[in-house]
């Protein structure tokens, strides 16, 4: 499906040192906030107290957050869970000095402010428990890398496979650089979006790169600069719609969503944008770097020997 047909071919990788050097400024300012800041790591891999409490009424989270600051539980996160009158408190394990009766103490207290609070579940996460996520959240991710780089190494070829995985590292690690930089919480959720944007980044590059195997094949006196600079532009429509099509999901998420989601949303957003640019302005200009080129596809005709008349 196409809503619009760029005629002439936008000369992209004109612009390949640029911004592959954009690219890696990004890169490493997102390393260097890794490596300072580091990441904020929630409940669920740090370990902690998860509890959920029941309102008889639809419950105020701003007031239950102050309530709990209050009492010495300023970095307790507070959301609805479900509905309006459920909320969700999880307090870090770095702030529980009372234990097995945490829950008991935050109930009482507020309480006084809402006779009708009912502890419905109360969990705790040990900070081994945390280790262990943070390691398979780890693994996960190298794992997934692994799998891209054997994909489309079978179904292109090496250079292909390299060019993409770089690209798709480039926005997992610019995710993560902004999540340390802002000091977001790292959830579940969120690990659950880099994974996810990691799939759909590569379905980018895929796309873009069955393209440029076609026009090797059919431009055969094409500069391989230009041959890449048709395969972006022909597939720039699909692009535009799927892109904004799914960002549109997202966006409902972020601002509709409440606190549950708007971290998992806001990281399918960064990645959703630089996986557009990576695949486009990143992958592309490596593949040139690499020296892709049409022997890599097409193997070269044997020239028969004329035979010479006596």
């Amino acid at each position: 499906m196409e809503f619009f047909r760029i005629k002439k071919d936008i000369p992209f990788m004109s612009y390949g040192k640029l911004t592959t050097s954009i690219s890696l400024v990004t890169f490493i300012l997102a390393v260097i906030f890794l490596a300072t800041k580091g990441l904020n790591f929630g409940v669920d891999f740090t370990g902690g107290t998860v509890m959920e409490v029941h309102y008889a009424q639809p419950a105020d989270i701003n007031n239950v957050r102050e309530h709990l600051a209050s009492i010495g539980l300023k970095d307790a996160q507070v959301q609805n869970f479900g509905s309006s009158h459920d909320v969700l408190i999880q307090v870090p394990l770095k702030q529980n000095s009372m234990g097995a009766k945490l829950s008991e103490h935050v109930v009482e207290s507020l309480r006084q402010q809402d006779a009708s609070v009912e502890l419905r579940r109360v969990e705790f996460v040990g900070p081994q428990v945390g280790r262990d996520l943070v390691e398979n959240g780890a693994m996960a991710l190298l794992l997934v890398s692994l799998g891209i780089v054997g994909y489309l190494w079978m179904r292109f070829e090496w250079k292909f496979g390299l060019a993409a995985i770089v690209a798709n590292l480039h926005d997992v690690v610019i995710i993560l650089g902004f999540f340390a930089f802002f000091q977001w919480e790292f959830s579940l959720s969120v690990l659950a979006a880099v994974l996810a944007v990691l799939g759909y980044s590569v379905n980018e590059s895929v796309v873009v790169f069955d393209r440029i195997r076609e026009n090797f094949k059919k431009m055969r006196k094409t500069e391989v600069a230009e041959i890449i600079d048709n395969a972006i532009t022909r597939t720039m429509s699909r692009t535009i719609i799927t892109h904004a099509c799914t960002q549109m999901m997202v966006t409902s998420m972020l601002f509709l969503g409440g606190e549950t989601l708007h971290y998992f949303a806001m990281a399918l957003t960064i990645g959703i944008l630089f996986s557009i640019y990576s695949s486009v302005l990143v992958a592309s200009p490596l593949l040139i770097m690499f020296g892709v080129s049409r022997e890599d596809f097409i193997k070269p005709e044997k020239v028969e020997a004329e035979e010479v008349l006596p």
